[in-house]
């Protein structure tokens, strides 16, 4: 695709149309309530919530595309200065409200960006979104898939979001003098709440203005803003820390979950006889059991990462809006497109997606090199590559921040002592869906 006509999630190039994924900050960086530099496409659900992001944003330059349907624009090549026709479908991503893949189809081929995804198979909206690529693809094969490669390595195996939600309900229920604070972000998680909600018949304390995310999703009785109903809390996960909860405990029994897929990387506790990074369960046939409660765990294959103890007043729990390394792989198998571009990158762990994936494009793997971090610039500046850093935010890697520091859980290290003991392909991150 020519540079100038279309940029997707990316919004520092001038081009004739805009397109975002979602609204989680990585993706926005760039977009402001003062935006006007053209039409901006997005779901209907992603409208809805845009003004509480932005604003005083300029509504009119909205262009709301319904899911499931083929939208078509006319843009002008900037190379000839004739008109192309460009057609485009989203796709329900399964990431987090409003979230969505788009596929493009024009002079220039056939494209599809994921933006962040889930690809569960056992997922009802997964099927229903797996129907609905292979209806709209049709005879077409896509030229370039341009792949959220957050977890694209083989170590990275993920169990389903409703497991997950019960193994957090388990320890839950095994802590019932306790209050619980969950880790979460501005978006996204909203079925893991609800999920804990409907299970123990528990209302769940947000902060307000999370309050009011919920209620433009039409959540209007399950969430409070008043500690006095409800011992469980959902709170910002910048504002989740082991000083936090070491705070807390001076208070009254209080444990911390954090639900993610992301490796959390930090150094043993002092204050506990334990190692951080120890697991907290044992094995009982296909059951766990957490301080001697019961946890229900789905490991046909015996890989799946299951609830960790990092410290002995927090959990982390293997739940994750981003697609494990196996579902990639499946998603692959069914697009089978020619060519693959990641839109993940690290300046330290990037990993090519044709690394692993070239032979189901019809690459051979062993030509596929590691490439540097210098490769990305050649990379098509119409799509928005997404360097991960703590704080969410795009494009950290000149070398005047490599040696930031960062903050896990109230732990301080430098970047590059992170990502060397983090695997490689993972997105690290604090406030934006892992």
């Amino acid at each position: 695709m020519e540079n100038g006509l279309i940029s997707v999630d990316r919004w520092s190039d001038h081009s004739q149309a805009y397109f975002l994924t979602h609204l989680h900050s990585d993706h926005t960086h760039g977009l402001s309530s003062s935006w006007t530099k053209g039409p901006l496409f997005c779901s209907r659900l992603t409208a809805k919530l845009f003004p509480f992001k932005f604003p005083n944003f300029k509504l009119s330059l909205l262009r709301i595309l319904d899911i499931g349907s083929w939208h078509s624009f006319v843009l002008v090549s900037p190379s000839s200065g004739s008109e192309t026709t460009v057609d485009v479908m989203a796709i329900d991503a399964h990431h987090c409200p409003g979230a969505v893949m788009y596929l493009f189809r024009g002079d220039f081929g056939c494209m599809l960006f994921t933006g962040d995804f889930r690809w569960e198979a056992t997922d009802g909206r997964a099927k229903i979104g797996r129907t609905m690529l292979l209806n709209a693809l049709e005879r077409d094969r896509v030229n370039i898939l341009y792949l959220d490669n957050t977890y694209c390595n083989p170590s990275f195996s993920f169990p389903s979001r409703e497991a997950a939600s019960q193994q957090v309900v388990d320890i839950i229920a095994s802590h019932p003098k306790h209050d619980i604070i969950i880790g979460i972000d501005t978006l996204g998680k909203e079925d893991l709440l609800l999920y804990i909600s409907r299970s123990l018949k528990v209302k769940i304390w947000v902060w307000p203005e999370r309050l009011q995310t919920m209620h433009l999703l039409g959540f209007n009785d399950i969430f409070t803003t008043k500690t006095s109903l409800t011992r469980v809390r959902a709170v910002p996960r910048y504002s989740f820390s082991i000083n936090t909860l070491e705070g807390l405990n001076k208070v009254r029994p209080t444990i911390g979950i954090m639900p993610s897929g992301l490796p959390w990387v930090v150094k043993p506790s002092e204050v506990n006889d334990n190692p951080v990074s120890s697991s907290i369960s044992h094995h009982s046939g296909n059951r766990l059991r957490i301080n001697g409660g019961p946890c229900t765990e789905i490991n046909k294959k015996g890989k799946l990462r299951s609830v960790v103890r990092f410290h002995q007043y927090i959990y982390s729990v293997p739940y994750s809006d981003h697609s494990c390394f196996p579902e990639i792989e499946d998603f692959i198998k069914l697009v089978q497109p020619v060519n693959i571009k990641g839109i993940v990158s690290s300046s330290f762990c990037y990993i090519e997606p044709l690394y692993y994936f070239g032979r189901l494009c019809g690459v051979e793997t062993s030509s596929q090199r590691l490439p540097h971090k210098s490769d990305w610039r050649d990379k098509d500046k119409n799509i928005g590559a997404k360097t991960k850093s703590n704080s969410g935010s795009s494009n950290l890697t000149d070398a005047g921040k490599r040696k930031r520091k960062i903050d896990f859980l109230g732990i301080h290290l430098r970047r590059v002592s992170v990502v060397r003991r983090a695997q490689c392909g993972a997105k690290i991150v604090e406030n934006d869906s892992p």
